[in-house]
């Protein structure tokens, strides 16, 4: 590798070098909270790695990485959910028996699997990065292994996974086989002369669908997504909901953008299928739910089928659509996720509907963060998931795909009725039927109310004012 090659993976580098640090600092029998603070620290250094390599993109790292402008935000874009699950945890493992030190070593290299899927343009780094963070994640999954609930999760995921990995790995051998090339620019070249798909291609085509479709938790790939999202402590929830999907629709988009994989009709049928599927099934699923971990994970899978619908026009807008949805969907995801982890006690997390009778009149900062995450992912005007939706719209009405923007605006309106039931919930009751909040670590109790709350922002600002951002978005050109 070259002194250029080290200098466009730096923020990777920096990951798995992070990871080793953080290592040697549990070996030196450090506190929990110092490694947590290091933890900080080097998040936000990697983050910033991104600014000293922003004027030399695109840079490509034969065979295996392109560090373009999509590939630089997706990775911005992991590293921030990394950052933030890194803030919310201290407060909700040091209440826990488990040692939370290991933790952050598992967290860093999570994040640096997602980041490695973002770059990808070969089957190689592909499933490396898809590995990297499947196995941490199994890890992560169940790490309060005195809980029932968490080992299931951890089994589930692990048992699923390696199946959709064997799916996805056969799927590639016999992409290969018929191409004889794993990267994505030569089978481009391979399929550039021909109108229809070859069999083996499609055969293998079909079965990645199947491993990727699991690791989305898309429509019928969804079966682990609520037991896992409930069983799993809360920070590793917003991971797995954020980072994880994040870096596996980046390399999707970037794999079917290479190949041209949008002029196939029957392709396109598959996607518009489960697109359909997963935005329908997703929000019918989480109507009869009280557990609020079980309706975000129901609501990621609605999502989830969302981002297809900008995903399967293949226009030019459909990557500038899908990076600004994802934008919007991180700050609302963490924001929602960030308030169960803060609520949460010692004994068990706070997840019942029930638990959040009244919270307007016992942490009204907290009600009304809460309250802009969901509105936000029902897609309520001035909130960054109305733009993001209507970005979303304006890309399959340009491609007249008209049926998926039907479906869209219908399971919308499906989802607005258990969003809306979560806020009349926090809103609903007196203060007086309430004991007086305990704050936890009130140092890390405030960090992570700022941090909140910066989301919050966020995702207001980018329904009021997302000017910047989607002209940002703009510049992003896969082919």
């Amino acid at each position: 590798m070259s002194d250029n090659d080290f200098h466009a993976l730096m923020p990777l580098l920096l990951l798995a070098g992070a990871s080793v640090l953080v290592m040697m600092l549990i070996v030196a029998r450090l506190s929990h909270r110092i490694i947590q603070i290091a933890s900080l620290i080097l998040f936000i250094v990697s983050f910033s790695s991104l600014i000293y390599i922003r004027d030399s993109l695109p840079y490509h790292v034969d065979p295996l990485f392109v560090i373009d402008d999509f590939g630089a935000f997706m990775i911005g874009l992991i590293i921030f959910s990394g950052l933030v699950v890194n803030v919310l945890s201290y407060i909700y493992f040091e209440e826990k028996e488990e040692g939370p030190r290991e933790y952050y070593v598992l967290l860093f290299l999570c994040t640096l699997g997602a980041c490695v899927m973002a770059v990808s343009e070969h089957f190689i780094s592909l499933f490396l990065g898809l590995e990297i963070l499947t196995v941490g994640l199994y890890a992560l999954i169940a790490y309060l292994r005195k809980r029932n609930h968490s080992i299931e999760a951890g089994i589930k995921y692990l048992i699923l996974a390696a199946f959709s990995s064997a799916f996805l790995l056969f799927g590639m051998a016999l992409i290969y086989l018929q191409t004889g090339s794993m990267g994505f620019s030569d089978m481009a070249d391979a399929l550039a002369n021909v109108n229809t798909i070859p069999p083996l291609f499609l055969i293998g085509l079909g079965l990645m669908l199947v491993g990727i479709g699991f690791k989305l938790a898309v429509v019928p790939f969804h079966m682990w997504t609520a037991d896992v999202y409930q069983g799993a402590p809360v920070p590793v929830t917003a991971f797995i909901a954020t980072a994880s999907k994040g870096g596996v629709v980046a390399v999707m988009l970037r794999f079917f953008v290479a190949i041209d994989g949008f002029r196939f009709e029957g392709l396109v049928f598959l996607l518009i299928c489960i697109a359909i599927a997963s935005m329908i099934v997703g929000n019918l699923l989480a109507l009869r739910q009280t557990n609020i971990k079980r309706i975000l994970a129901y609501s990621s899978i609605a999502h989830l089928g969302y981002l297809l619908v900008a995903f399967i026009p293949g226009s030019a807008m459909a990557p500038q659509a899908v990076s600004f949805y994802l934008l919007a969907y991180f700050a609302t995801t963490l924001a929602a996720f960030g308030i169960v982890a803060v609520l949460s006690e010692r004994e068990s997390d706070a997840e019942e509907l029930t638990r959040y009778k009244a919270l307007f009149w016992k942490h009204p900062v907290l009600a009304c963060i809460l309250s802009s995450a969901l509105l936000s992912l029902a897609g309520i005007p001035l909130t960054a998931g109305f733009t993001g939706k209507f970005y979303i719209l304006a890309t399959s009405l340009q491609s007249g795909f008209w049926l998926l923007a039907i479906v869209l605006v219908g399971s919308s309106v499906i989802g607005l009725h258990y969003y809306l039931r979560v806020i009349t919930v926090m809103f609903s009751g007196i203060n007086d039927h309430l004991p007086e909040p305990k704050e936890k670590h009130p140092l890390f109790f405030a960090i992570s109310i700022v941090v909140l709350s910066i989301l919050a922002v966020v995702i207001i600002w980018l329904g009021v004012y997302p000017d910047r951002i989607i002209s940002f978005v703009q510049q992003f050109r896969l082919r």
